[in-house]
């Protein structure tokens, strides 16, 4: 691995910076400085994290690796954007959430290809516009959860107002209905996935912050649970259905009561 660095002028020595997010590179470790041409240094951004601490060095390499091969596949992307689980601590991943933004839709089918093969991982891509993105933000609770910790090429512009579109929301909580009568027929993952996803409606609508953690939160304050423990299927039919029955109609008159107080 290389840095392209930047030498700058210190009081008593000139120095050069190195992020401690860099793989290889360890304090005490001996170094080879060379000067480079100017028309051989390519211009590269170093990734921006959101609401991320620290990130192991394997991830680090790997989220340069996917903006390295994008930008040399495919060289109309205006931002890229890593989501998802591989963010989280550890590395209980089974792929990578992508999303390239760019005001053209482009053919990805090798672009993807090309990703999987290089790191074994399978690979989510999403394409979409500024403009779907900024949409997606304002009134769509599951891109805030989404890009409530990411990594990106580009800044992000967070400041944005929220929208309420009372229908959006009703199709969102429409997929968690199904848990209501196929209980059994549901994983410990799934029944998570559709419980986090009325919770993440029901924060949208009270105007609260959403992320994985808070949504994490008031899934204990509500079910009186772990969300590990809803993950691993571990929890009493009965009880968990009567309450998950309870907030889903609340939720759905909060919607109600939001699409007839609409202005017509």
């Amino acid at each position: 691995m290389e840095i392209i660095g930047r030498i700058s002028k210190g009081s008593k020595m000139d120095q050069i910076y190195l992020s401690k997010n860099n793989p290889g590179f360890h304090a005490g470790n001996y170094v080879t400085i060379r000067p480079l041409i100017h028309e051989d240094i390519e211009k590269t951004e170093k990734p921006i994290l959101y609401q991320i601490i620290n990130l192991p060095p394997i991830k680090i390499q790997i989220i340069h690796d996917i903006f390295s091969i994008i930008n040399k596949k495919a060289h109309d992307f205006e931002n890229i954007i890593i989501t998802g689980s591989f963010l989280d601590q550890g590395f209980n991943f089974n792929d990578i959430d992508l999303l390239l933004i760019s005001e053209q839709k482009e053919n990805i089918t090798r672009l993807k290809q090309d990703l999987e093969e290089r790191f074994g991982i399978k690979m989510h891509i999403l394409q979409l516009s500024n403009k779907e993105l900024k949409k997606g933000m304002e009134s769509d609770p599951l891109y805030e959860n989404m890009l409530s910790k990411c990594v990106s090429k580009k800044r992000i512009p967070f400041n944005i107002k929220r929208i309420l579109n009372y229908p959006l929301l009703d199709m969102h909580l429409l997929k968690s209905k199904p848990l209501i009568d196929n209980f059994d027929f549901f994983s410990g993952e799934e029944k998570y996935y559709l419980t986090t996803n009325m919770v993440a409606i029901l924060l949208f609508i009270e105007n609260k912050k959403i992320s994985n953690e808070l949504i994490n939160e008031k899934i204990k304050k509500i079910f009186g649970m772990d969300a590990d423990k809803l993950k691993k299927n571990l929890l009493a039919k009965s009880d968990f259905l009567k309450k998950y029955k309870k907030l889903y109609v609340h939720i759905f008159n909060l919607i109600m009561g939001g699409i007839k107080n609409e202005p017509k």
